[in-house]
């Protein structure tokens, strides 16, 4: 007969093992993918100013190189006046461009607003959605929607709600700032709890303090 605790040790070690080398191979292959992708941007350069070709034998990440060179040059570029007047006449051609320019724009304002030095996606809260009862964690992106604030005599905040396990997408909804519960939890920690469903959630805070819950 099989021993029960001998068989529970073992499906406990087995769970430990999986926990150890599951986060490591998922890391080696999102790097391997991203070094993969930097690489074939080699592949634009002409054979004889490949370094393969070069220098006799192939470098891999050469391309990651490469893709930080080209983002300095660019960011060198633009941040001076004549880098900016043909920024501004590339998004000009690129909005008369019906489908385009959505993408276009959409991306450009997602990039803008997550890389700028606002407090956009810097606050975690959390509010009543879908409905009364049900609360979803949320980014502020918008302290205060203007036009709604004046429509409504009631600030109104932005905030952006993330699907899981994919955060890229979501719903932003209009909420009164007063049923708006600001969260203790990092960024970090909050993209960690969407993007594995809950199974990896934050740590409880420390500062002693609870949420505030709207009446």
């Amino acid at each position: 007969m099989n021993n029960p605790k001998r068989t529970w040790s073992v499906r406990r070690y087995l769970v430990a093992g999986v926990l150890v080398w599951l986060p490591i191979l998922a890391t080696l292959w999102v790097i391997s993918f991203i070094v993969g992708l930097m690489d074939s941007i080699l592949l634009w350069l002409p054979e004889r100013s490949q370094p393969e070709h070069l220098i006799g034998f192939r470098v891999p990440g050469f391309g990651i190189v490469i893709a930080l060179v080209v983002l300095l040059l660019t960011g060198l570029l633009v941040t001076n006046l004549i880098g900016r007047r043909l920024v501004q006449y590339w998004d000009g051609i690129i909005r008369r461009i019906p489908l385009v320019r959505s993408v276009h724009g959409g991306v450009k304002s997602f990039a803008e607003s997550v890389f700028s030095t606002s407090n956009s996606f810097r606050k975690v809260v959390m509010i009543q959605y879908p409905r009364a009862g049900v609360w979803s964690i949320g980014f502020v992106t918008a302290e205060d929607v203007a036009e709604l604030t004046e429509k409504t005599g009631v600030r109104h905040s932005c905030v952006y709600i993330p699907t899981t396990p994919n955060p890229t997408s979501g719903f932003i909804v209009m909420v009164p700032a007063t049923e708006v519960v600001e969260l203790a939890m990092s960024v970090d920690s909050a993209m960690k709890m969407i993007i594995t469903c809950g199974v990896v959630m934050p740590a409880p805070s420390t500062t002693g303090s609870r949420p505030r819950l709207p009446a």
